[in-house]
């Protein structure tokens, strides 16, 4: 699984002309599901996301995680987070995982960051949606937990 991982003042997804998934301070997850990709890495990417130090103590160093600060978390499926494009000018998907596959693990994925305590709101998958994110720093991380098993 890959992740981009944004922290927010704020974030949303809308689906037509209805707010699908909206969020305050947090962080915005884009979430790709690869083929392989297990339960085991979506347990390792929800923890790593949970506790991952991206926000501002007192002394303005990056020490807090979303859960320190009470933030909210957005969780957006995105296959194209896979497109490989070594070669011509449109991206291939080969690596992504199938819809079937990806929907199970995306939601084993948002429902452990809920058991970490945080409060996740959703994009709707294999739908188009227009998100709205406004990055704060910019910070934006990105995550595979390919590289770690």
């Amino acid at each position: 699984m890959r992740a981009v991982v944004q922290r927010v003042v704020r974030g949303s997804v809308t689906v037509g002309n209805k707010i699908a998934g909206e969020i305050g301070q947090g962080v915005v997850v884009l979430l790709g599901v690869g083929r392989g990709d297990t339960v085991a890495g979506a347990a390792y990417l929800a923890d790593k996301i949970a506790n991952l130090r991206v926000f501002e103590d007192a002394g303005s160093k990056m020490n807090l995680s979303v859960k320190d600060v009470g933030g909210e978390v957005l969780s957006v499926s995105q296959f194209t987070i896979y497109g490989d494009c070594r070669k011509g000018r449109r991206p291939n998907f080969f690596e992504a995982a199938s819809p079937e596959e990806a929907r199970c693990l995306y939601e084993i994925f948002n429902g452990e960051l809920e058991k970490l305590g945080l409060r996740v709101a959703k994009g709707c998958f294999r739908e188009h949606m227009v998100v709205e994110i406004i990055n704060d720093g910019p910070v934006t991380i990105l995550l595979d937990s390919n590289k770690i098993f």
